[in-house]
């Protein structure tokens, strides 16, 4: 089944959602926000599965769905952890910062926790102070939202607790990370808030695609009107959702209704950095990829980060060309001073 939450007060008004991402029917007699369906899931899910069954066999007419009405799927989250899946983007932004990468990055995954108070709507502005110095990039990411996970979950238990699937916009301060990062505490600043994709899904409606706690579908990224980059988020994925989710695990149970993200999506090309689409490759989940690799190729970067009027456009498509999760579409807009 598909939900989605349409913007209402802070944790906004569950509906679930037709294959085919055109009709709607509110959820509020089962619960009220998804949050409400996390706390519950074993309890209501049964009851969301049935009435999505009847809004897709025309039982239930439903009424038009509109993607720009949404919040993201959770408002606010009492989770938002995010991973570093994709050890080829770390090393490539890393090598950006003039830092190499420990050999242990290959065999214990990278996390943040993020803020998750104030998730931004899927199609909503992306509001910066500046664009000048703060470097804003865009990270296109997969994230599930698990139900309650006990303290010491093994990778093999891990993902039994993957209720649903969505897009992520980790949205990066590219200028603001290397001093935060310098002091030794990890990322706040330089980490502003996140945009979750309209639906998110359960793993059974992505079939074959969701296999061994991947995703395994090319994510795209349309910067400016212009696809950007499509890899695949099945592959050179080192830590799959199984391990990423036992890491998060380790010392703390999660509750219901938390968030783990991939990180940003990112493929290599003949065991070496990736290609620009223009070159032969699949393309970037950010900005900073690609400047590396001018960096790498011209002896400094000639892609610019995101400035005011700019857009990004995260969208995954099955094998139809039909859109799973609906679209994250964002315009960088200054703030009102």
């Amino acid at each position: 089944m598909r939900l989605a939450s349409l913007k209402k007060g802070r944790d906004g008004s569950l509906v679930v959602v037709s294959s085919g991402l055109s009709r709607m029917v509110s959820a509020a007699q089962i619960a009220e926000t998804l949050q409400q369906a996390m706390d519950n899931w074993n309890e209501v899910s049964p009851q969301l599965s049935d009435l999505s069954a009847s809004l897709e066999s025309g039982a239930i007419s439903g009424e038009p769905f509109d993607e720009s009405q949404c919040s993201s799927p959770l408002p606010r989250a009492y989770q938002w952890a995010d991973g570093s899946a994709y050890v080829n983007h770390v090393a490539l932004v890393r090598k950006a910062r003039g830092a190499e990468i420990p050999a242990s990055f290959w065999t214990d995954p990278l996390m943040y926790q993020g803020g998750s108070d104030s998730f931004l709507d899927p199609h909503g502005a992306i509001v910066m102070p500046t664009d000048k110095s703060w470097g804003i990039d865009f990270e296109a990411e997969v994230a599930v939202i698990t139900g309650d996970v006990p303290m010491g979950t093994s990778t093999e238990q891990a993902l039994q607790h993957v209720k649903l699937i969505m897009l992520v916009n980790d949205v990066s301060l590219r200028g603001l990370i290397p001093a935060e990062l310098a002091k030794g505490f990890g990322f706040f600043q330089s980490k502003p808030s996140t945009a979750f994709s309209p639906v998110c899904v359960t793993p059974d409606e992505l079939e074959d695609a969701w296999c061994e706690g991947k995703l395994q579908l090319p994510l795209r990224s349309v910067y400016n009107g212009e696809l950007f980059g499509m890899p695949d988020a099945g592959i050179d994925m080192t830590f799959n959702f199984a391990e990423l989710i036992a890491h998060a695990a380790k010392s703390r149970p999660l509750i219901s209704g938390s968030i783990i993200g991939s990180g940003t999506v990112s493929n290599k090309l003949n065991d070496g950095p990736g290609k620009p689409l223009s070159q032969g490759g699949v393309g970037y989940s950010c900005i900073a990829e690609i400047r590396m690799i001018e960096t790498i190729e011209h002896g400094e970067p000639k892609t610019s980060f995101m400035k005011f009027g700019d857009t990004i456009k995260i969208e995954m498509l099955d094998g139809k060309n039909n859109s799973l999760f609906g679209a994250i579409d964002q315009r960088i807009e200054q703030k009102a001073s």
